[in-house]
């Protein structure tokens, strides 16, 4: 299925000439969906018309030629919607006190200031109660690894940052802000993000290359003392544990006993091994671009020889093809296309397919649909979405309230149990092993689950009243 958008566009119409029937009909031929008019302006010889059409991104430029083509119709403006709503940006800044007057100035600025500057630095740790330091996530990039599209540089990170600020703020009223570094260099944006630090209650690393992203996260977790969490490696981790756990069930079968194949060992597919593997994975083999991984093997990157080391029991050898033999999961977290349906088809029975590669899966969902017991895709138009945004808001939230020092494994196990959690027994069936990101109980359940996580893990420094 092709990846839909929507457009808006303006067209004058002679009456004499056209009608909007025939304008509907050209649009709907090339493979569009008109589903707003809004008239601009009419006379007794033309008229003027906004049209919002949906469509798949590649009949856009057919459905212009199709429409510009028309006698009497002049294309005078497209605008793509989503271009419009990052118009100056998705986020801003809102005073929490109004400043009317003198005497409110002096209270919010200076002269009253002062005395709440010398109570932190007389102790560090009122920042989080007297700044927006308790409630402040920095959202940091370097570009390197943005979506699917790579290495695009900072600026152009920038509009994913500002979503995901808006998305912490809509979903669990954390205030968030993107800081997109013009490096890549590692030592440097360790520094910048230990430099930034005081303003911050917790760190988002986001759209940071491999293997890079490792050393990043490993050496600001040891060094700084607030949370850092590198979301596209563990909150895909734990998303996919919350709908492997319910997939499972559906299944009958157990995790600690199947069999699960990843494919894919950057920073997602590294971090999904870790945290299937504490869960109580036993049997996983993790496959990448040299074949499985083997613990008596070599590799290039400190963290394929740690999954090495503690995965693959059997020792197989080979790609997937190979490897994926009798498999009850595989979890693909790589490119489109490396998945076909006779690797599928030699899986053992009831089989579950998570195919994550975005924008377009490992394999097609429709193809592979018939052939497996549960499919589960990174898309929203698809059933059973793996979607980061389940995730990352209640981690968070919870974190800051207990004003956690990391987010550890027990933290990101407890998460993904919350959020599988949420998909009651009575619900539970093979096209519904996941919440929607819409679903409110989402972030209250991971909330409390990673609240109660960090305290039995000795990690809180804060118990909020309803847990003491």
């Amino acid at each position: 299925m092709a990846l839909g958008t929507s457009m808006i566009i303006r067209l004058q119409m002679d009456k004499k000439q056209v009608t909007f029937g025939e304008v509907a009909g050209a649009i709907g031929e090339a493979g569009g969906d008109v589903v707003a008019i809004d008239v601009i302006h009419a006379s007794p010889e033309s008229t003027t018309r906004d049209l919002t059409v949906n469509l798949p991104e590649s009949v856009r430029e057919m459905i212009l030629q199709s429409v510009g083509a028309l006698t009497g119709v002049k294309v005078v403006n497209v605008s793509d919607r989503t271009f419009l709503a990052h118009l100056g940006g998705k986020i801003e800044i809102q005073p929490k006190t109004p400043v009317k007057n003198r005497e409110d100035l002096s209270h919010v600025y200076t002269p009253g200031v002062a005395k709440v500057c010398m109570a932190i630095h007389e102790d560090k740790q009122k920042a989080f109660s007297l700044t927006v330091k308790r409630n402040m996530v920095a959202v940091v990039s370097d570009g390197t690894a943005v979506l699917g599209l790579g290495d695009i540089g900072p600026e152009a990170a920038m509009p994913v940052m500002e979503g995901k600020a808006m998305l912490f703020k809509q979903f669990a009223d954390v205030d968030a802000f993107p800081i997109c570094l013009n490096t890549t260099d590692t030592e440097e944006i360790i520094n910048a993000v230990k430099w930034m630090a005081p303003t911050f209650g917790g760190i988002n690393l986001e759209d940071i290359s491999s293997p890079r992203c490792f050393e990043i996260e490993r050496r600001l977790t040891e060094e700084l003392d607030i949370p850092v969490f590198h979301d596209d490696q563990h909150g895909t981790a734990v998303v996919v544990l919350a709908g492997l756990l319910n997939a499972l069930r559906i299944v009958g079968k157990s995790l600690e006993t199947a069999k699960i194949v990843v494919l894919g060992v950057g920073a997602a597919g590294a971090a999904c091994v870790k945290m299937l593997l504490s869960a109580g994975a036993r049997n996983l083999i993790a496959v990448d671009r040299c074949g499985a991984l083997v613990s008596d093997e070599e590799y290039p990157h400190e963290m394929w020889n740690w999954i090495a080391a503690n995965s693959n029991p059997d020792k197989l050898r080979g790609d997937l093809t190979e490897v994926i033999q009798g498999a009850d999961v595989f979890v693909g977290v790589s490119r489109p296309g490396l998945l076909s349906i006779n690797h599928i088809q030699t899986m053992a029975e009831d089989r579950i397919v998570f195919a994550m590669a975005n924008p377009d899966p490992e394999i097609d969902p429709e193809v592979a649909e018939p052939y497996v017991r549960v499919l589960a895709t990174g898309r929203s138009d698809y059933p059973n979405q793996i979607n980061n945004v389940l995730c990352f808001p209640g981690i968070f939230r919870g974190a800051l309230d207990c004003r956690a020092s990391v987010i550890n494994e027990a933290m990101k196990v407890a998460a993904a149990k919350a959020i599988a959690s949420v998909v009651k027994e009575d619900e539970l069936n093979e096209l519904y092993i996941i919440p929607g990101v819409f679903n409110d109980q989402v972030v209250k359940l991971v909330r409390d689950g990673v609240i109660r996580a960090a305290i039995e893990s000795g990690v809180a420094r804060r118990v909020p009243q309803e847990y003491r």
